[in-house]
């Protein structure tokens, strides 16, 4: 009873968690070749597909800021006052 309460050392623990990690990977059931090749090929369809939709939203959005005059520049000038304690301090 007194050697499950007592703590392990950290290589111990280490050890304790790669053999459970060992014996959950033995369980695993892993993917054939064929069902592997296909999931990632539907995977890749899906980001190139998700890649040319956001291109075309980001494309289109930036088309109608231009064509609203979002992106124009606008002359603009700056005014600074001049008090006049500023004045005779200088």
């Amino acid at each position: 009873m007194a050697d499950k309460n007592k703590k392990l050392n950290i290589f111990q623990r280490f050890g304790k968690g790669f053999k459970g990690v060992i014996s959950e990977l033995k369980k695993v059931v892993w993917p054939s070749k064929e069902k592997l090749k296909n999931t990632s090929a539907v995977v890749l369809v899906v980001i190139l597909f998700f890649a040319i939709l956001l291109t075309i939203i980001g494309e289109g959005g930036r088309w109608v800021l231009d064509k609203v005059g979002f992106y124009d520049q606008v002359e603009t000038t700056v005014t600074t006052a001049v008090t006049e304690s500023s004045s005779q301090e200088a």
